[in-house]
């Protein structure tokens, strides 16, 4: 028995066999009933049908659009090169943009990848992209291949958390890039490479702990860029050192508040500085640059109140240029904004002329003054006219009444005069206490002892006490023989006869070694009365003095 297979209820249009005709019926089909392999082909059909249509009722309703041509007034709003498909529910982007699209707006959205193909053309027209709020996790390092004439990119508001290699360097058109309010911990060196055309870009609100310098600084800075926001993030350190050399124009927008910074008088010289100049990144956001006071606690204080109670730091002044006769010196014209025109006017408000030789106004709009004489101190004023605001700078040169050169001449004069006054010390030194060579003792030396004596008459000084006979008859009532007798200084040049040899030394002879002796043995007496012109001690190599 043959098994019965479907049933088919309507007539299938297949083949023309007659102008006349309409329809007819199917091979294998005998009134209306399918038969063999048509049966279980249709069978398919119908399970595909029916599986296709359970998975477009589970899909969310933007994701078909997303691999289909986008249809204006349906899947996005169009206004002439503006597409907006903002808050519209899109896990992806829909495909096949028009060309002419200027502006493309995909914020709102559940768009979590940003991959390479997610656009399959050039649109060389699109100059605005923006992204923000879709939870935003991944950027492709091909994403921005296809759309290089961007001049503004919103980033902000997703879940970005590393910005690696070189990832922006196609987009070497691109001025403003936002990518504030995400959960951005890491940033490569070169992630910024290639924006050339840069002049703005938000950090803020992420957990940078690394200041990005190679933004900024002297050599690898981005030349456009007129304003970097770091503000609210992780930065405990700032490299103060190079963030003070910077222009003023590229200070005026370097937002750096909100960060757990360490307090420290660099910090708030650098920030009062930059307050006396009245740039915008610390007048505009007063109140919210504070760091943290050293301890355990970590007190939150403001920066600028640093000198008043917290570190006792000294107060910041602006200070004036000090220059010497003869020296050239160039006066700076440090304005907020960039490219500026400069002119300068000398002191008794006299313009700067070509026909002036000692004042010119260079390239860059900074004053040449010199060589420098007295008349040449006053105030110098600096008027830089700009598209937006207006500049009046002052500065103020004192000229010294010596050279340079002459400075370091007096002190090499002093320093000669100190070592000259230092050799004459340890010369005087060395005659008073250093004895001299003993020539006699020298092997081979034929002295006598008539050299000795005048050896001896002529090195040899001595200050002695006058003795006076003191007894019955000397007068002076009460007087005994131990009172003290005056003092007097004598210099006494021995005769050198008589004088013998003991042990290598001259003693005197006679009376004086008679008295010696007594002293010796203890005996009372009076002492016998001392010539004044005898030698108190000639056995010591120094005088001594009574």
């Amino acid at each position: 028995m043959q098994p019965k297979c479907c049933i088919w209820k309507t007539r299938i249009p297949y083949q023309k066999i007659h102008p006349t005709s309409s329809t007819m019926l199917a091979p294998d089909m005998v009134d209306g009933q399918l038969s063999g392999s048509h049966c279980a082909i249709a069978g398919v059909s119908i399970k595909g049908l029916f599986a296709l249509l359970v998975l477009t009722l589970l899909l969310p309703p933007g994701a078909m659009t997303s691999s289909k041509p986008i249809t204006c007034h349906k899947t996005c709003l169009c206004a002439s090169n503006i597409v907006s498909c903002s808050k519209m529910n899109l896990t992806g982007i829909p495909m096949t943009l028009p060309r002419y699209t200027a502006v493309l707006d995909l914020s709102f959205n559940q768009i979590s990848k940003l991959k390479a193909e997610w656009t399959p053309v050039k649109l060389s027209k699109l100059h605005s992209l923006l992204l923000s709020h879709n939870g935003l996790t991944f950027l492709s390092s091909e994403a921005f291949l296809y759309v290089t004439w961007l001049r503004y990119l919103d980033l902000s508001s997703n879940g970005l958390k590393i910005l690696e290699e070189f990832i922006f360097e196609p987009l070497e058109h691109l001025e403003v890039l936002l990518l504030y309010n995400n959960h951005i911990s890491q940033i490569d060196r070169t992630a910024f490479s290639g924006l050339n055309s840069l002049q703005k870009l938000y950090l803020s609100q992420n957990q940078v702990k690394r200041f990005p310098l190679e933004l900024v600084k002297e050599r690898n800075r981005l030349e456009k860029l007129t304003l970097l926001d770091v503000s609210t993030n992780r930065l405990k350190l700032l490299p103060i050192q190079e963030l003070q050399v910077l222009p003023a124009w590229i200070k005026n927008g370097l937002y750096f508040h909100n960060n757990p910074l360490p307090c420290s008088c660099e910090l708030y010289s650098m920030l009062a500085r930059w307050h006396l100049q009245e740039l915008s990144s610390a007048t505009d956001f007063r109140d919210d640059h504070t760091c943290l006071l050293p301890g355990t606690q970590k007190e939150k204080v403001l920066t600028l109140e640093l000198n008043k109670v917290h570190l006792n730091c000294s107060a910041v002044t602006i200070i004036d240029e000090e220059a010497y006769l003869e020296q050239v010196l160039n006066l700076g014209c440090d304005t907020r904004q960039r490219d500026m025109l400069k002119s300068w006017v000398l002191p008794g408000n006299v313009q700067v002329s070509s026909g002036n030789q000692s004042a010119r106004v260079l390239s860059d709009g900074s004053l040449q003054i010199g060589p420098l004489t007295l008349e040449d101190s006053g105030v110098y004023t600096c008027y830089a006219v700009g598209d937006s605001l207006n500049e009046t700078l002052y500065v103020t040169v004192e000229v010294h009444n010596t050279t340079q050169a002459g400075g370091h001449e007096g002190m090499k004069t002093a320093y000669t005069t100190l070592v000259g006054c230092l050799a004459s010390a340890v010369m005087v030194l060395i005659y008073l206490y250093l004895t001299p060579c003993r020539c006699f003792c020298c092997s081979g030396q034929g002295l006598d002892k008539r050299a000795l004596g005048d050896s001896l008459h002529s090195s040899t000084v001595s200050v002695s006490p006058t003795h006076e006979d003191t007894g019955p008859e000397g007068g002076g009532g009460g007087g005994g023989a131990f009172d003290k007798p005056p003092f007097n200084r004598h210099v006494a040049f021995p005769d050198p006869k008589g004088l013998i040899e003991q042990n290598g030394r001259l003693s005197p002879c006679g009376e004086e070694e008679e008295e010696w002796q007594e002293e010796d043995r203890g005996k009372q007496g009076q002492r016998r009365k001392s010539d004044a012109e005898s030698l108190s001690s000639v056995c010591s190599d120094t005088p001594i003095v009574v």
